[in-house]
């Protein structure tokens, strides 16, 4: 080969790369979640890892955000705009997932995180989801014994327990039932209390005040959906509250035990570049958290009078002084 020859073939294929880069389609993927305050965070993770994977917001992917509030109504409504809108992907929790699969069988759906997907009838199994959904599961059976147990560790004589669940969302509604077996056997009694919307919190939380000892708020997009105004009647009770979400943890709640969130968001990343790359949602396991955090609310404990044995303060992943 002639040397020129040999050059014009190298250049070329020095630009070919660059060259299919420019010319690959946009993706459109939709993200929705509770609120930004909510679900803001996590999804940031989930966008910095794909462009990791080479995924990058404004050139290779276009991100939409919907913001459901908690209301399922909403949902229904953001369902039915994304599948007119033909998008390639949608990534959501497990409340609206269900909704979702719903209203699209051919839009790939990554639920992150979901509880109890196969109860719920997102997915066949967990190795062959089956269909146009996969994603990141959380099974609150364990992770619930574990919270009442570590609770137990903070509240003294701890008797009487309340658990605040979404009514209206099975899985919520299963959580109540595993966290009251494992209730009765630290011999406490539990106190259920289901919302079915946002104006049931407050009458709720009135209860509490004079009927329990401490409060176990179920995972669901209702109360998640609802933070602020959650913590501050948590806040307003003086009850040692504990939860999953680090969030509410760090805004007045005594403690959260949980999945790490963010950690589930870039897993739930890969999976979708996976997608994105040819491979059925179906086909790819669903996968469960590896990570746990756990955070204690020194400056709650404090306030309610509450001493945190040192060993559970060094178990701690943060402490908030």
């Amino acid at each position: 080969m002639k040397r020129r020859e040999f050059i014009s073939l190298l250049g070329t294929s020095a630009i070919w790369p660059l060259e299919a880069q420019a010319q690959q389609s946009l993706r459109t993927i939709a993200i929705v979640g509770n609120t930004p305050a909510a679900y803001g965070r996590w999804a940031a993770a989930l966008v910095e890892r794909l462009g990791q994977l080479g995924w990058i917001e404004g050139r290779t992917l276009q991100v939409e955000y919907r913001w459901s509030k908690g209301r399922r109504e909403r949902v229904v409504e953001i369902a039915s705009e994304l599948v007119s809108k033909k998008v390639d992907l949608i990534v959501t929790y497990g409340g609206a997932a269900v909704i979702l699969k719903q209203v699209t069988a051919s839009i790939p759906i990554v639920f992150v995180p979901a509880v109890d997907p196969v109860a719920a009838g997102l997915i066949v199994d967990f190795a062959h989801p089956g269909g146009n959904v996969t994603g990141m599961s959380v099974q609150q059976a364990e992770i619930g014994g574990k919270r009442v147990e570590l609770l137990r560790e903070i509240v003294p004589g701890l008797g009487k327990l309340a658990i605040l669940f979404d009514a209206n969302y099975p899985a919520s509604v299963r959580e109540a039932d595993n966290v009251e077996i494992a209730a009765r056997q630290f011999g406490i009694t539990l106190l259920r209390r289901g919302v079915q919307v946002a104006a049931d919190l407050e009458p709720a939380f009135d209860a509490f005040k004079s009927q329990v000892d401490a409060i176990y708020l179920a995972d669901a997009g209702l109360i998640d959906g609802n933070r602020p105004r959650v913590v501050s009647l948590v806040l307003d009770t003086k009850l040692p509250t504990t939860t999953s979400i680090s969030e509410t943890a760090r805004a007045g709640a005594l403690m959260a035990y949980g999945p790490n969130y963010p950690d589930l968001f870039r897993r739930a990343a890969e999976v979708i570049d996976k997608i994105m790359r040819g491979a059925s949602p179906g086909d790819i396991p669903v996968e469960q958290p590896t990570k746990f955090y756990l955070v204690i609310n020194l400056k709650t404990a404090r306030a309610l009078g509450l001493t945190v044995p040192n060993d559970l303060l060094l178990l701690a992943d943060e402490v908030v002084e």
